[in-house]
């Protein structure tokens, strides 16, 4: 295979920092911290941090697919709440992703392809979740009334 029809390859770094935690540091320099402490919370999970992983994942896709629909919104707010099993490893098996949005006459046709073309099409963590984890999503729209003046 040549270099240039080599797959891509990126590298996270993790180094332990003592009290059940690691700094990682993600293939383009950004640093985390994660936790795997039992008893007391120091930083989120590696699991917490998966949720998340989705959540943004989803939501800018969602929120990049509404501006190219010329949807005015406001404000959005996505909750990703994940159900695990109880024997190990606990993996996720059913995760809920409730987008909260609030705008100017949105189009609640338009929201929901948004948020369908993502599950089915874009969002990559989404789409390393769906072997083995149940995902569902539903959408909650509030009006924004149209500014006076």
């Amino acid at each position: 295979m040549s270099e240039e029809n080599a797959p891509e390859v990126k590298v996270a770094r993790l180094r332990y920092a003592g009290e059940d935690q690691f700094i990682g540091e993600s293939p383009s320099g950004h640093a985390v911290i994660a936790s795997f402490a039992h008893d007391h919370s120091t930083a989120a999970t590696p699991m917490e941090l998966l949720l998340i992983a989705l959540g943004g994942c989803t939501g800018a896709d969602v929120s990049s697919i509404l501006q190219k629909k010329r949807q005015r919104v406001t404000a959005y707010e996505i909750e990703v709440r994940g159900q695990r099993r109880d024997e190990h490893p606990r993996i996720y098996t059913h995760i809920e992703i409730i987008h909260k949005l609030k705008g100017y006459q949105l189009d609640v046709k338009a929201v929901a392809r948004a948020i369908e073309l993502s599950e089915s099409k874009y969002c990559s963590v989404s789409a390393m979740l769906h072997g083995s984890t149940i995902i569902t999503s539903r959408y909650e729209i509030e009006p924004e009334s149209e500014p006076q003046g």
